[in-house]
């Protein structure tokens, strides 16, 4: 019974916060919970789940998963202004999936898959269909551990137009094994949450080593939050913060199933000035790493630690500015990109892509990912890529035309970006008319189109080095590098917002009056002269009481009636 026991237990859970101040004023709070579990779910042998969510667990073995990613956004991360994000994510949903390779049918299993996240998370993973669902070639590589890269396994798809509300937050603390009753989660306050510039929840689930040898394999549930609050331009007029501040509730206990709980607080000067921050109460420990290229300096709270709750019996992280800090000067990313819809009219259009490299000595490629709904027909042989005012032809173009009611348009391109450039890609499309029956609610509000995808292997200044991922902290091991030299970034443009010719909908209800209006009173006096009986009737005498007043007038002297 005692080995049974011990073999069933061999899971773990990590919660870790991190608070990030943003070089406009605006505050990051990252929250990510790992659960690791040594079991084999592909077989289906699992009968018992301890930390793991036992509705996860089974999808991922009925339909034979081999990685889930799933992200609900509400908001844009502003990539110019905020730096680059830990993980970032489209606005709406967005859902990519690798399969194993037993599955046979995968556009069956894909479908399935949807529909039941779809219930888990109260999304609208339903809508997800032929028409929004593509299958990339070269971007969204497994993040896991993958024996091949068959993209015939994989599919992907966004929903821009899903809203994401506290109906999806609650069934994602649910997933959590301590919810959201102890813990960083008891931060996670749906009032708090929502009031925000930005919220992003996501599910990530795939396989890793187990150990360093890489015999066994585990499986990793990672549930991420991340929120950006705007107190800076919220009237406090300072960029000074607290966790009551952010979330109205402070840190009491620990998730007594959490192997580690730990609050990093990010304290890296923000210009050449070298600002430091004053946090309080003193920091447990400190840790210096080098992320996304740049050296981090961070102050760590243990949870876990005796020493924290002895003086009091809350937590709430404060941090002051030693000196007001001037915005003037931010830092810029080294990749960054925009996007927005050129022309006139509604009929021709083009969709302007303007991507960054701002490292000064170093050029890299970028691999662009483009969904098109099949209601733009996209023109390919507009295509233009301008670098510096000349031609960039890509070293590799996949393109996939759309089918009218089937599926969108896939383009993926890998693009050489020089250092210190701007590189401008356009491609022009035309509306299409669509029948009045595939109009929604709110036609004039325009259709939405997906972000497009950058990946790429950023050059980075400071050389990284290997870290244990058992040691490091969570949000530095999502995505490994592959070397010191580079960092792996993944960014999404702003989602597009497009008008199609909508003819008036109003027509048909005039019509529909005008109608009801001329039959009901032609068709209803035709109707009636038709049925109607006529007779001619005789004047009578009257009756008795008739008599009677004749009578009475009579002798009064008045005319008779």
């Amino acid at each position: 019974g005692r080995a049974d026991a011990g073999r069933e237990r061999r899971d773990a859970f990590r919660e870790e916060l991190l608070l990030s101040p943003l070089p406009t004023g605006d505050v990051a709070a990252t929250f990510q919970f790992r659960t690791r579990w040594d079991a084999d779910l592909q077989r289906g042998a699992v009968s018992h789940y301890r930390l793991f969510p036992k509705a996860l667990g089974r999808l991922v073995a009925a339909l034979g998963v081999r990685e889930l990613h799933l992200a609900l956004t509400q908001g844009f991360w502003r990539t110019r202004y905020w730096g680059q994000p830990p993980l970032q994510a489209p606005a709406g949903a967005e859902l990519w999936v690798w399969f194993q390779p037993a599955v046979t049918d995968v556009d069956k299993a894909w479908k399935e898959l949807s529909n039941i996240l779809s219930g888990i998370f109260c999304a609208s993973l339903n809508f997800i269909d032929s028409t929004n669902t593509v299958i990339p070639t070269a971007s969204f590589k497994p993040l896991g551990l993958a024996n091949g890269t068959d993209h015939h396994l994989l599919r992907y798809a966004v929903l821009p137009r899903e809203v994401v509300c506290t109906e999806n937050l609650t069934p994602w603390k649910k997933l959590l094994p301590c919810g959201s009753k102890a813990g960083l989660a008891v931060l996670l306050k749906a009032e708090r949450l929502f009031h925000s510039s930005y919220h992003s929840q996501a599910v990530h689930i795939r396989p890793v080593c187990r150990d360093a040898s890489c015999l066994a394999v585990s499986w990793e549930l990672r549930q991420t939050l991340t929120v950006v609050f705007d107190f800076f331009s919220s009237g406090q007029g300072k960029k000074d913060w607290s966790l009551f501040k952010m979330f109205s509730r402070t840190l009491t206990d620990t998730c007594p199933l959490a192997s580690q709980s730990k609050v990093y607080v990010d304290i890296s000067p923000k210009n050449k000035e070298k600002e430091l921050l004053e946090v309080s109460p003193p920091p447990t420990s400190l840790h210096e790493a080098v992320v996304q290229g740049d050296k981090k300096t961070y102050a760590v709270y243990d949870l876990l630690s005796p020493s924290l709750f002895n003086t009091s019996r809350s937590l709430n992280v404060q941090l002051k500015w030693k000196r007001p800090q001037d915005s003037s000067e931010m830092p810029i990313p080294t990749l960054h990109a925009q996007r927005y819809v050129g022309g006139y009219g509604l009929q021709t259009g083009e969709i302007c892509t303007l991507i960054y490299n701002t490292h000064p000595y170093r050029a890299f490629p970028v691999i662009l990912l483009e969904t098109v709904p099949w209601y733009l027909r996209l023109y390919v042989h507009t295509l233009t890529i301008i670098t510096k005012g000349k031609e960039n032809k890509p070293s590799y173009i996949h393109y996939q035309p759309a089918q009218d009611r089937r599926r969108p348009h896939l383009l993926e391109m890998l693009i050489q970006l020089p250092a210190n450039s701007v590189t401008k890609i356009t491609i022009q499309f035309e509306r299409a008319l669509l029948k009045w029956t595939e109009y929604p609610p709110d036609p004039n509000h325009g259709f939405y189109v997906g972000s497009s995808v950058l990946s790429a292997l950023v050059p980075s200044v400071i050389a990284m080095k290997d870290m244990d991922v058992e040691q490091s902290p969570l949000f530095t091991s999502l995505f490994p590098s592959s070397d010191g030299s580079s960092y792996f970034v993944r960014l999404y443009t702003e989602p597009l917002l497009v008008n199609l010719p909508t003819p008036d909908f109003s027509m048909p209800y005039n019509v529909i009056c005008l109608t009801c209006t001329v039959v009901a009173v032609c068709y209803g006096s035709f109707y009636n002269l038709l049925t109607r009986t006529f007779h001619v009737e005789e004047p009578s005498r009257g009756g008795l009481a008739k008599r009677l007043a004749n009578v009475i007038r009579k002798f009064r002297g008045v005319p008779p009636l």
